[in-house]
């Protein structure tokens, strides 16, 4: 068994060609997509977050309208950038998302990726201090933001407040139990896997990671994701940690399948730089008729480690056919391996 949900990057453009012309149909039909999900059986909708971009940004608000809208899928991102966050705030927003969700938050957050804007981050307020690259603030930022998660109190209350105080120090309200143990870090290498681990933090692997060795994609991301487990075992986490990968499939099972995927030219890895220097290697698309996914798919050690699988989905051509290339998963690819 595997839970299967979907990633949607939000984009948009006034280009008659998408069904996504505005911010507001990103963000409606995001919310309309959960709801499709769900009553499709799917075990997950998840969003990703990108600033200064036609695509989601803000995520609480959408969260919170998906959790008002659903009753059993979980709600995530596949990341937040952490180097543009507020911690503290953060916390509040995420307390209150969840509880209006009924603890169906999955947090997936992370240190980032190449961005529209030089040092984004900077003009959100946030510049690492003298020593510190952004890659370590986004770290400290999650530090802290885990912190209080845990729902201590650690601020010292006015002794003459404008409301009554329950007594010792203050938290930030309001806390949602358990959602700590639902935040999940991005890692793009085996060493940020390492340290999630130690974190205490479930495990997101996209599509993309640093090339460590020049083995396969999917062969890199399963050694990864063993590195992983290892290290939470070695820090003596009492629960069992979750680990979600990302792909792009599609079955193709009727005309307009084929018409957008039949000649998918994305069938072997591709090779990047990030940031202009880091090497990256970046995982293939599946596009093939059922019967030969299953096959494909079987083959593909990082997807057997994980327990999550989050389809990246094609979110311009609208919520019906992003509904029927999740749906055609869950009947005809899922139950050929196991998943279902």
């Amino acid at each position: 068994m595997k839970k299967i949900g979907f990633l949607s990057f939000g984009h948009w453009t006034p280009s008659p060609q998408s069904q996504t012309r505005t911010a507001a149909d990103a963000l409606l039909q995001s919310i309309d997509l959960a709801v499709a999900a769900e009553a499709l059986g799917a075990d997950g909708a998840y969003f990703r977050v990108h600033h200064f971009a036609r695509q989601l940004g803000s995520p609480f608000p959408l969260l919170a309208a998906c959790g008002a809208k659903t009753k059993t899928i979980e709600i995530g991102t596949a990341v937040i950038d952490m180097r543009y966050e507020n911690p503290m705030y953060m916390a509040e927003d995420a307390g209150a998302a969840d509880i209006i969700a009924g603890g169906r938050l999955q947090l997936g957050i992370s240190r980032g990726s190449p961005e529209q804007v030089i040092d984004g981050w900077r003009h959100f307020g946030y510049a690492p201090p003298e020593g510190m690259t952004d890659a370590e603030m986004a770290r400290r930022h999650t530090e802290v933001f885990l912190e209080v998660l845990l729902g201590k109190g650690f601020a010292r209350p006015n002794p003459n407040p404008m409301f009554p105080n329950p007594s010792g120090l203050l938290r930030l309200e309001p806390h949602s139990e358990g959602l700590r143990e639902r935040i999940w870090w991005g890692a793009g290498t085996n060493a940020t896997a390492e340290w999630a681990a130690k974190s205490g933090m479930n495990l997101q692997s996209s599509t993309l990671k640093i090339d460590e060795s020049g083995k396969p994609f999917h062969v890199q991301q399963a050694e990864q994701i063993r590195l992983y487990r290892a290290a939470w075992k070695e820090a003596g986490h009492t629960r069992e940690p979750r680990v979600s990968v990302s792909r792009s499939i599609f079955a193709l099972v009727d005309a307009r399948d084929r018409a957008y995927f039949g000649r998918d030219s994305e069938g072997d890895d591709q090779i990047g730089f990030l940031g202009g220097s880091e090497r990256a290697i970046f995982g293939r698309s599946y596009a093939a008729e059922p019967d030969v996914l299953v096959e494909q798919l079987k083959k593909d050690e990082a997807i057997a480690e994980a327990d999550t699988l989050l389809l990246t989905v094609p979110n311009q051509l609208g919520v019906d056919y992003n509904a029927h290339v999740i749906e055609a998963i869950l009947k005809h690819v899922a139950p050929g391996l196991g998943w279902r």
